[in-house]
C-alpha cells in the first residue's frame, strides 16, 4: 500500500541574458503591483481578487494562484500589511519542464508569459539530491503542486511543490519504538526501548546552531543599528539560514540513519502543534525559544523516514521531561543534564535527562501505557493538542500558583488576544519585537521545557 509524501524542490537560474532578465523583473513587479492592490482593496473571494488582477499583464498562472492566495492573507493569516519580498506563485499549470543529457543544464523550465509566443525557456541549476524528483517531474511520475519564484539580489531561485507516493512504512512482528527529544542544547535525543529498557541512545548537540542564532541575532540587530544597505542585511540573513537549514538536514538524516540499525523501528515524537503560541518568558527567552524551528526539524525527520519506510506516531508531550521512565513518578532536574526521581524504590536515582525524556516518548506511543504520571493520575488522561498541555505553560499541582504564574497567565491572555502568524521573512526579522509571536514556524524553536524546571534543551 502506498501514500502520498509532499516535498518542495529548489533550483537557481542559469543567469539569464538581458533581455529575460527585463522580462522577468517586469513580471515580478507586475505581480507584486496586483498583489498589492487586491490586498489593500480587502478582496476576500476568489471572484473579487479575480475582478481586480484581471487587467494586469500576467499569466493565467499567476492571476489564478493570486485567486487562491489573497483570501487567505486576511482569512488564514490574518495579515494587517504585506512583505515587500513576495515571490511569485503560480498555479500547477506552470509546471512545464524539460530535460535533455546533451544540454550543459540538464533541466529548463518553460518560464510564462502573458500573450501568445512570448514564454521562454530558462536553465535551471537543480539540487543534486533532488535529481530523482525532477526526472519525475518531467516524466509526470510525480505530480507539481504550487511554483513559487522568488529574487534574491540578482539570482532568480524556483521552488516547485512536487507530490509522489512511497510504501507506507509498516512493520512486521515487534516494532521497536524509538523516541526523539528535539531540544536546543541537544538538538536531537534518541533512545529506542527494547524490553521496556533505554537501549544504545543516541545525541546530536546543538551547540553550533544554539552559537549561529546568537550570532545572527547579534549581527542583525548591529547592522540594522548602522542603518546598513538593504542587501547587506538581506545577504547576512541569507547565511545564517542557509546554515541552520543545513544543520537542520544534516541532523535528520542522523536521526534516521540511528533508527535503521534497529528491527523494525517506529520513530516517535511529541506533537508539538502550536505550542509556540502558548510561550511568553520575557524579551530573551522568547528570541531563544521563537527562533529554533522545532517543526521544520520533526518534519525533515518524517520525510526522511517516510523515504525509509520507517513509520513515524506522534505523542502527548506532557510531563515527558518531568516522569522518570522506570517508574513513571515525578521527579525533579537539579541540573540542565540530570534527571533525579525521587521514589526510593525505583532503581533509578539519577539519569540523564534528555534520554530519559527521549525514553518516555518511545513509551508513551503504547497504546496501553499511561500518558499521565502516576503522581497526576487524577488529570484528565484523554488525547489533546499538544499545545495544550505542554509542561513549559501548565503549572504543577504540587503547589499554589506563584506571583510568577500569575503574571505570565495574565501575559498570556493578552498574547492570545494579539498573536498573529507570520510569515519568518527577513521584513518580519526586522520590524518585529522578539515575542511569543514574532516568528513563524520557519524559525527554530526550544518545544517543552520549563524555565522552572531548568529544563533549557
Amino acid at each position: 500500500m502506498s501514500t502520498a509524501v509532499t516535498k518542495t524542490l529548489q533550483a537557481t537560474f542559469v543567469p539569464p541574458t538581458a533581455h529575460k532578465q527585463s522580462k522577468l523583473n517586469d513580471l515580478l513587479n507586475t505581480y507584486r503591483d496586483g498583489l498589492q492592490e487586491a490586498f489593500d482593496a480587502g478582496a476576500s473571494t476568489m471572484s473579487a481578487v479575480s475582478d481586480i488582477v484581471t487587467p494586469y499583464d500576467l499569466p493565467y498562472q499567476a492571476k489564478a494562484a493570486l485567486c487562491n492566495y489573497v483570501p487567505k492573507l486576511r482569512k488564514t493569516y490574518n495579515a494587517k500589511e504585506l512583505d515587500d519580498g513576495h515571490p511569485i506563485r503560480l498555479t500547477n499549470q506552470a509546471a512545464k519542464f524539460d530535460h535533455s543529457d546533451e544540454r550543459d543544464y540538464e533541466f529548463t523550465w518553460w518560464v510564462p508569459r502573458p500573450g501568445r509566443g512570448t514564454n521562454f525557456w530558462i536553465p535551471l541549476r537543480i539540487n543534486p539530491e533532488q535529481e530523482d524528483l525532477w526526472h519525475d517531474l518531467v516524466s509526470e511520475n510525480a505530480k507539481a503542486g504550487e511554483i513559487r519564484l522568488q529574487k534574491h539580489r540578482k539570482n532568480w531561485v524556483l521552488h516547485v511543490t512536487v507530490e509522489y507516493p512511497v510504501e507506507e512504512p509498516a512493520t512486521n512482528g515487534d516494532a521497536t519504538h524509538i523516541g526523539l527529544d528535539i531540544g536546543e542544547t541537544a538538538l536531537i535525543t534518541g533512545c529506542a526501548l527494547k524490553d521496556g529498557s533505554p537501549t544504545d541512545p543516541f545525541v546530536c548537540s546543538g551547540s553550533r546552531a544554539k552559537h549561529l542564532r546568537k550570532e545572527m541575532h547579534t549581527t542583525l540587530k548591529r547592522l540594522q543599528e548602522r542603518d546598513a544597505s538593504e542587501w547587506r542585511i538581506e545577504d547576512r540573513f541569507s547565511h545564517y539560514q542557509n546554515a541552520l537549514t543545513d544543520i537542520v538536514e544534516k541532523a535528520s538524516r542522523q536521526a534516521v540513519e540511528y533508527a535503521k540499525q534497529f528491527e523494525n523501528p517506529v520513530l516517535v515524537m511529541e506533537d508539538l502543534t502550536h505550542i509556540r503560541e502558548r510561550l511568553d518568558y520575557g524579551k530573551y527567552m522568547n528570541r531563544r525559544l521563537h527562533s529554533w524551528a522545532f517543526a521544520r526539524l520533526q518534519g525533515r525527520i518524517e520525510d526522511k523516514a517516510t523515504e525509509a519506510g520507517i513509520p513515524v506516531k506522534y505523542v502527548n508531550p506532557a510531563y515527558t521531561s518531568q516522569t522518570c521512565h522506570s517508574c513513571h513518578r515525578i521527579g525533579r532536574r537539579d541540573s540542565q543534564a540530570e534527571f533525579r526521581c525521587p521514589n526510593d524504590d525505583c532503581h533509578i536515582s539519577t539519569f540523564q535527562a534528555d534520554i530519559n525524556a527521549s525514553a518516555n516518548i518511545a513509551r508513551r506511543v503504547d497504546p496501553w501505557g499511561e500518558s499521565v504520571p502516576l503522581d497526576k493520575a487524577e488529570r484528565d488522561d484523554s488525547p489533546r493538542d499538544g499545545s495544550g498541555c505542554d509542561t513549559a505553560t501548565t503549572p504543577t499541582e504540587t503547589a499554589p500558583p506563584s506571583r510568577g504564574h500569575k503574571r505570565r497567565d495574565a501575559s498570556l491572555e493578552r498574547h492570545r488576544e494579539t498573536s498573529v502568524p507570520a510569515q519568518m521573512t527577513l521584513t518580519a526579522y526586522e520590524e518585529s519585537k522578539p515575542s511569543a509571536s514574532s516568528h513563524e514556524t520557519d524559525g527554530l524553536v526550544q518545544p517543552t521545557r520549563s524555565p522552572e524546571s531548568g529544563d533549557d534543551d
